[in-house]
């Protein structure tokens, strides 16, 4: 499916759909948007840390076999993001937003969500204040906690340094993410 396009799924097409059962005639609308590509700075940063387990390997095989440990080390760490920490799509469906990654799915029910909006750096500064990231950084984006002054740990996921959307959840933290179309994403999950 493309980013952002509108899926509608009417009852009785599929047997085998695991969401919620439907009169036949009736819709379900769902919009999928795509984590947004990296901007430069990310994918600079993200092509620098590749590197860092290939070197390890050139110089094991150039005659230091001790770095075969650490380049094996930094290769699981860099699959553990991947599969674990960097989500690969945002499902807007009229109950819920759900977050996929590759080896894990999260729901966020529309009425736990009291806000969404864009955000630019200058007003993220602005309302969370000094920010530090906890987890992993730098590689395909940010994707873990936020810890930030004024609002505490805010969920982040981002894949650029613009185009953020702001999350205010009634029962949970704030997110950050940075989905591909963020303009569809926030007209989406208002409506």
């Amino acid at each position: 499916m493309m980013p952002g396009i509108e899926v509608r799924i009417l009852a009785g097409s599929s047997p085998s759909c695991r969401y919620p059962t439907l009169e036949y005639g009736m819709s379900i609308t769902m919009k999928n948007f795509r984590l947004a590509p990296m901007s430069r700075l990310i994918l600079i940063l993200t092509l620098g840390l590749l590197a860092l387990p290939c070197v390890f390997l050139v110089s094991a095989v150039l005659g230091r076999s001790l770095h075969v440990v650490p380049a094996l080390f930094v290769v699981g760490i860099y699959a553990w993001v991947w599969l674990r920490f960097r989500p690969t799509l945002f499902v807007v469906r009229p109950d819920m937003l759900e977050v996929v990654w590759p080896l894990k799915r999260l729901q966020i029910p529309r009425e736990d969500i009291s806000d969404v909006r864009l955000i630019d750096r200058r007003e993220l500064k602005r309302q969370a204040g000094w920010c530090m990231r906890v987890g992993a950084g730098g590689l395909w984006g940010g994707f873990g906690w936020l810890w930030t002054r004024r609002r505490g740990i805010v969920q982040m996921y981002i894949s650029r340094t613009d185009g953020f959307v702001w999350i205010e959840r009634i029962s949970g933290r704030p997110w950050l993410i940075t989905p591909e179309q963020p303009e569809a994403f926030v007209r989406a999950l208002s409506s």
